[in-house]
C-alpha cells in the first residue's frame, strides 16, 4: 500500500490475515481499497502517503514474530534477549490457553518479561531508527507497537478468566493508546500536526460513547468515550445502522463465514424509526439538532441493534439489541436501509448457500 513491501498484489498483502474472523479483512471491499490506496500513494513522498494500521490486540504470537524479525535485522544481540523474554509464552501457541494456564494451572505469568522487552525496545528508538529516514522510523514504530500489543495481550488473556468488564476495558484502552501513539508518530513527520487525520473503523460498540449505553452501568469504557475525553473537539463519532438485508457473520466464535439474512428491525427500535422515513440511505447529524422534537426523540433511551462477527437471528432480541441514548452515543449516523453481506476472498459453502436458508422464519 505504501510501496515498502514485497507483495506483488493486494491479495498477497492481505494473505497474512489467517485467523478468525478471516473475512473481516480478506474480503472484496478491503481488496479494492488496498488496490486504490496503493495507486493513491504511488509517487508521493513518505510523509504524504496514507497508511492502513491495526488497533486491536489479538495477534500476540504474530507480533512476537514481528518484533524478533525486526531485532534480528537491527540488533542480533537484542534479538537473543527478546527470545529469552518471550520464551515464557512458548508453552502454547494459543493465547487463551496461556491465560487459562496462568489462572487455573498456576503457571508463572510473563508480565515482567513482556514489559521489560517493551521498555528495552523503546529505549533504543534513537539508536535503531535513523533521523530523517522515514522508512526506518516507520519500522521502529511498528516494532514498538507490536511490543506494546504483546504486553497488552498478555495482560488481557491473563485476566480474561477473572472479570469480563475489566478485559473489555483493557482491550479498548490498548486501542486508544495505539491511536494516541499513531497520531504522535504521524504528527512528528508533519510540519503541521493539525494536518494529520485518522479514520478509525470499528464496531458501533467500540466507537459510540459507552456512557450513553448499558456499558456505563457495567463500568465499561470504550474508544468512543476515551476519544471524547482526550481529544476535545478534534474527533467525530459516527455510527452505522441498517434495517434489513444480509450480513457475513458466524454462528459461533471461530465458526465458518455464513451469508445470513438480517431480520427486519425490532418495532420501535432506532432502525425501525429510520426505516419509517422511507429514505433508503441518509446521513443524520445528531449534534446541534435545530428540531427540538427530533432532538428529544434521540435523547430518549431506545433499542439499537448490534451485529458483529457473530449473528444469531434466532435469539436476536436478547443477543443483539441494547438500550442507548443515540444523541449522546454518536455525533452522527449513517443509515443504509438495506445492507449487503461482505464477499469473503476465502468463500465457504456456508456463505455461498447460506443466504436463503439461515433463518427462514418471519419476525
Amino acid at each position: 500500500m505504501r510501496w515498502q513491501g514485497n507483495d506483488t498484489n493486494a491479495n498477497e498483502a492481505l494473505s497474512s490475515f489467517s485467523r478468525f474472523p478471516l473475512w473481516m479483512w480478506r474480503n472484496t471491499v478491503i481488496l479494492e481499497f488496498v488496490e486504490w490506496l496503493r495507486h493513491h500513494n504511488e509517487g508521493l513522498p513518505a510523509q504524504h502517503q496514507v497508511g492502513f494500521y491495526g488497533l486491536d490486540m489479538y495477534s500476540m504470537y504474530e507480533s512476537i514474530a514481528a518484533v524478533l524479525e525486526y531485532l534480528d535485522q537491527v540488533d542480533p544481540d537484542a534479538a537473543k534477549k527478546a527470545r529469552e523474554n518471550y520464551s515464557c509464552l512458548d508453552h502454547t501457541d494459543n493465547a487463551q490457553l496461556y491465560g487459562f494456564g496462568v489462572k487455573v494451572n498456576q503457571r508463572p505469568s510473563c508480565e515482567n518479561e513482556v514489559v521489560e522487552q517493551l521498555i528495552a525496545l523503546r529505549n533504543k528508538s534513537l539508536v535503531y531508527s535513523k533521523p530523517g529516514d522515514k522508512i526506518s522510523e516507520d519500522d521502529q514504530f511498528q516494532a514498538e507497537q507490536n511490543a506494546l500489543l504483546i504486553k497488552s495481550a498478555e495482560s488481557y488473556y491473563r485476566q480474561m478468566f477473572n472479570n469480563r468488564a475489566n478485559v473489555w476495558n483493557l482491550r479498548d484502552t490498548h486501542m486508544i493508546e495505539t491511536l494516541d501513539n499513531l497520531h504522535n508518530h504521524l504528527s512528528s513527520r508533519s510540519k503541521k500536526s493539525g494536518q494529520v487525520k485518522i479514520a478509525v473503523w470499528e464496531h458501533n460498540s467500540h466507537l459510540g460513547d459507552a456512557r450513553a449505553t448499558y456499558m456505563r452501568n457495567a463500568a465499561q469504557h470504550n474508544v468512543g468515550q476515551l476519544a471524547r475525553e482526550r481529544y476535545s473537539d478534534d474527533y467525530v463519532l459516527i455510527g452505522f445502522t441498517t434495517y434489513n438485508g444480509t450480513v457475513t457473520a458466524a454462528s459461533e466464535w471461530d465458526g465458518p463465514a455464513e451469508r445470513k439474512k438480517i431480520r427486519p428491525a425490532l418495532a420501535g427500535s432506532i432502525e425501525d424509526i429510520f426505516h419509517k422515513t422511507e429514505l433508503q440511505n441518509f446521513y443524520l447529524r445528531l449534534t446541534g439538532l435545530a428540531n427540538k422534537k427530533i432532538q428529544s426523540l434521540f435523547d430518549e433511551k431506545k433499542e439499537l441493534r448490534a451485529i458483529g462477527v457473530i449473528y444469531r437471528p434466532e435469539t436476536e432480541r436478547a443477543s443483539h439489541y441494547f438500550s442507548c441514548q443515540l444523541a449522546n452515543q454518536f455525533d452522527a449516523i449513517i443509515h443504509y436501509d438495506e445492507t449487503y453481506a461482505l464477499e469473503p476472498l476465502d468463500s465457504t459453502s456456508e456463505w455461498t448457500h447460506g443466504e436463503e436458508s439461515t433463518f427462514p422464519f418471519g419476525t
